[in-house]
């Protein structure tokens, strides 16, 4: 028989993405969540299970019970500005928890392929796209941890076989609202429902962000899991970035209502970054990757999805 493929954070949101995209494409999927984040959808060919990755015994009976081939690590701390204050968490899910799963793979399963998707948050910020070869000085406990779990990953000779990506921003439909793009959207489909008065609050609209389909990332994932040279890092960006208040414009555009903008201090980050964008170059050249979902598309589907999930009073 053969040997199912494992994703982790499976109801998170790349997970989420990520097992529509193994599902269409008939794989066997094992997907992990935590208690707590109860998934929502059933999908063809696709078996959950409750596995929390901060208990290495849990982690080691699943991976026992399982031995995946193939392993989308996609589990871990996703916000950047909430690391600020909880450092110790974001440091102990994200690389704690992949040291777990590291050493139960070595122990059960040394042979599969395990795809750590990382941060563009590992590299020192700089004015201009970033590369694989850029030196690595996280300015953030999030970019930190994201670093000390690619090193987690790659410090394993006797297996598994590591891949790394560093996806950059990444949004879409069923994105969390805590995130810029995904919170203006639902901002504006609960004035349109009525819920809320017709004011967006925003923080810093002047920083520049290269942006993806989360769509056109978890193929990237994929990529790099299956055709990816091990321990060698991707970039999976555009190439472009957008500032974040032409972003609110073109969904300003999409409302249905008046909508003004006001300043909220409390959405600043500290040590906001004023531009961060890839150099796309070596996933373009060595797996034959690029986005494809414009981004217009990925707005107006944000929008329908949480439009769908306003309820008028």
């Amino acid at each position: 028989m053969s040997r199912p493929t494992l994703v982790t954070g499976a109801a998170g949101f790349a997970g989420g993405h990520l097992l529509d995209l193994l599902s269409r494409e008939g794989h066997d999927v094992v997907a992990w969540h935590r208690r707590g984040s109860e998934p929502t959808r059933n999908l063809p060919g696709v078996r959950w299970q409750v596995v929390e990755l901060l208990d290495k015994s849990a982690v080691a009976r699943a991976v026992e019970d399982n031995r995946p081939q193939a392993v989308y690590h996609c589990a871990g701390a996703p916000h950047v500005g909430r690391s600020w204050e909880t450092a110790e968490a974001t440091l102990a899910v994200n690389a704690l928890g992949t040291h777990n799963l590291i050493e139960s793979l070595r122990d059960r399963a040394a042979d599969a392929r395990i795809l750590i998707p990382s941060s563009a948050l590992v590299y020192r910020p700089l004015g201009a796209p970033l590369g694989e070869d850029q030196p690595l000085v996280p300015a953030s406990p999030y970019g930190l941890s994201k670093l000390a779990q690619e090193l987690v990953g790659s410090g394993n000779p006797e297996g598994p076989i590591v891949c790394i990506a560093r996806p950059f921003n990444h949004f879409g439909p069923r994105q969390a609202p805590w995130f810029a793009a995904s919170g203006f959207a639902r901002q504006i489909a609960d004035i349109e429902a009525g819920l809320s008065a017709p004011v967006i609050a925003v923080g810093n609209l002047a920083a520049m962000r290269d942006l993806t389909d989360v769509r056109d990332i978890v193929r990237a994932y994929r990529l790099v899991l299956e055709r990816g040279i091990p321990g060698r890092p991707y970039n999976v960006c555009s190439g472009r970035a957008i500032e974040m208040r032409a972003l609110l414009d073109m969904l300003l555009e999409r409302a249905r209502v008046p909508i003004r903008v006001v300043p909220d201090p409390s959405r600043y980050r500290p040590n906001d970054l004023p531009l961060v964008v890839g150099d796309p170059t070596r996933i373009r050249e060595e797996l034959g990757w690029r986005p494809e979902i414009p981004l217009e598309q990925t707005l107006d589907d944000l929008l329908s999805f949480w439009r769908d999930h306003a309820v008028a009073p």
